[in-house]
């Protein structure tokens, strides 16, 4: 994949890279952050901050074939995103011209959901605009296990990712915040409070009443 060339037109609309990984964990709390501009810190997401950051600061690596850059600023005009990469590493391709691996660090474990291997595809993308050659893999790194996990590129993830990156833009794009569904995962969320979604998935009779007369 070919880099575009710059327009900063369309780089003023480009939305950040994270929003991604919020939206396929909860399209409310995406628009709550990155529509309404609300953010509420907890212990979990204070880590995960730490773990960035940490990752972000290191110095630049050199090994035997492989130069490690951290904090890299990356965007795509393809799914129109932009933001920055923990980690890539770019080994030497058989051709000799380095190939970028993107690493990803996570708090906690490897979860059931595939918000993380999204986001971490959307870095893949990103990285084939700028260098103009194929990403086919990358790793998480979750705190927790202290491992990587390797993550494939496949044309189901490519597809997922640049649905998602669709449904972030078109909901930012309209400054529309989906209604609240709880779930077992609002527990876990920093911005439970800010959201409301025990009260608010099923709003009083007269606010349902009102939002009826306000419909018709």
């Amino acid at each position: 994949m070919s880099a575009l060339p710059p327009d900063p037109a369309v780089e003023d609309d480009l939305v950040p890279l994270s929003a991604l990984q919020h939206y396929l964990f909860c399209p409310r709390q995406c628009a709550l952050i990155h529509v309404e501009g609300l953010w509420a810190e907890d212990g979990a997401t204070a880590e995960g901050r730490l773990l960035h950051e940490r990752a972000d600061a290191g110095r630049p690596e050199r090994r035997p074939g492989v130069r490690i850059a951290r904090g890299l600023a990356i965007r795509s005009f393809a799914l129109g995103v932009a933001g920055r990469a923990d980690v890539v590493e770019f080994h030497k391709g058989p051709d000799g011209a380095p190939r970028p691996f993107p690493v990803e660090y996570k708090r906690g474990r490897p979860k059931a959901h595939r918000a993380d291997e999204v986001q971490l595809c959307a870095q893949a993308v990103c990285l084939e605009e700028t260098f103009g050659v194929e990403v086919a893999e990358g790793a998480l790194f979750y705190g927790e296990t202290r491992r990587r996990q390797p993550v494939a590129f496949d044309a189901q993830l490519r597809r997922l990712t640049a649905d998602a990156a669709a449904g972030v833009r078109a909901m930012i794009a309209q400054a529309h915040t989906p209604a609240p569904v709880r779930t077992p995962a609002c527990r876990r969320c920093s911005l439970e409070s800010l959201c409301q979604p025990r009260r608010l998935e099923k709003p009083p009779r007269v606010a349902r009443w009102l939002a009826a007369q306000i419909e018709t």
